[in-house]
């Protein structure tokens, strides 16, 4: 299986403590980029639909572990874009952004 390089952006508002939460994604594999705010590298080698789980598994619980007002999320494997996510404080889950039509 080849690695894949993850690059995840999380848009986060009113986040009560950012290095908790930030402890919480290094410990799962995430580092920071350094000079930009909740912008997230990573490697991968297990499958593309695996590595996406993970993200939003990953940022799900880290968010949980805070309290904030909302949060977005995308992120890119091999530089290709997937779609964008939103969190849904009724699921507490991400859910994927629907395009407006």
């Amino acid at each position: 299986m080849e690695e894949l390089d993850v690059l995840v952006l999380l848009d986060v508002a009113g986040l009560e403590d950012k290095e908790k939460f930030e402890k919480h994604v290094k410990r799962e594999g995430f580092s920071p980029v350094e000079g930009e705010s909740f912008v997230y590298t990573a490697k991968s080698t297990t499958t593309t639909f695996s590595t996406k789980a993970y993200i939003l598994e990953v940022f799900k619980k880290g968010l949980q572990k805070n309290s904030f007002s909302d949060a977005n999320l995308i992120f890119l494997l091999n530089e290709t874009p997937y779609p964008a996510y939103y969190y849904d404080k009724q699921t507490n889950d991400f859910e994927e952004a629907k395009e407006e039509e």
